[in-house]
């Protein structure tokens, strides 16, 4: 497999090599099966380098761009991953929609281990990651009532029933920090909320593509019921790790499925969040801001 770099300047991949849709892996999602004539992309981005190579390749037809989130191996805690520089290397790369697979946990029974959920709201519970490319001297407000793409989301759900997979649409993610999973207490609570599934890193991401213009959508695959089950006394690496294996093939699928039926021109909104975002007098914003989010905010900005 042949070796790129990209840098952050951006520069971005030919028209005959953009990929304009990403792919996030996560736990148990390292590599992505059916991808042809790929090459691996080292990108530079300012804010640092990305959880992993990027490999982009063709699948069902299509160029899309692959990235590990916790690196090949699982070496990066939720905590610790850079989700700016993962975000921003997928924008460098030419991306304009992600579809971002996330093991998580179920907080109601009639979501079952094996069961996938699109999920169409998050809530925060995370403390001190850095969720926005902005500031510096530069101020952006996105809109964020509805932080996955409704067209994306819809395509996700489409996708599963095609592929003859159990599917949730809709429902509310509640994104804890991580890296223990929840305490039996804080699942009850979860759970008197308006909370269906929990995990550790999509809202992180939801942000930033929604600050990028990028569409978002998340491919939940539920791996457990968490602690609060009767059934179940704890949550163990060992049953999530289990559950992963057997639906990596089915998520594979999924992916397949939508990336072959996604049009090629975007009619949602996400492609313009940032056009009434940022307040900043544009002859105040600093040549370094410009600089450092031009992919971004290029067209904006002069």
């Amino acid at each position: 497999m042949a070796r790129k770099t990209q840098g952050a300047a951006g520069k971005r991949s030919s028209a005959r090599e953009m990929p304009t849709i990403g792919i996030i892996g996560g736990s148990g999602l390292y590599t992505m099966t059916g991808l042809s004539k790929t090459h691996e992309v080292d990108v530079r981005t300012p804010f640092g380098d990305p959880s992993e190579s990027i490999v982009v390749g063709t699948l069902e037809g299509r160029r899309v761009a692959f990235l590990a989130r916790h690196g090949r191996g699982h070496r990066i805690l939720p905590g610790e991953i850079n989700y700016r520089a993962n975000i921003y290397a997928l924008k460098l790369l030419g991306v304009e929609r992600i579809l971002s697979v996330s093991a998580v946990g179920s907080l109601r029974e009639e979501l079952r281990p094996m069961e996938f959920l699109i999920p169409g709201q998050f809530f925060d519970r995370t403390r001190g990651r850095i969720a926005t490319f902005f500031g510096g001297g530069i101020v952006a407000h996105v809109s964020f009532d509805k932080p996955t793409c409704p067209d994306l989301s819809g395509k996700l759900g489409d996708a599963c029933e095609r592929a003859g997979l159990k599917v949730h649409r809709g429902g509310t993610y509640v994104c804890m920090e991580g890296p223990q999973f929840s305490t039996l207490a804080e699942s009850h609570v979860y759970r008197q909320l308006p909370f269906d599934v929990i995990g550790m890193t999509n809202l992180t991401e939801a942000k930033l593509a929604r600050e990028a213009e990028i569409c978002y959508a998340t491919i939940a695959m539920i791996t457990d019921y968490d602690c609060w089950h009767p059934a179940h006394d704890s949550v163990t690496v060992a049953e999530v790790i289990g559950n992963l294996n057997r639906n990596s093939e089915n998520v594979q699928r999924v992916i397949r499925e939508a990336v072959s039926a996604l049009p090629t021109a975007r009619s949602c909104r996400c492609g313009s969040a940032l056009a009434h975002a940022i307040l900043t007098d544009r002859k105040l914003i600093p040549t370094a801001a410009k600089r450092r989010l031009a992919a971004i905010v290029g067209k904006y900005i002069s």
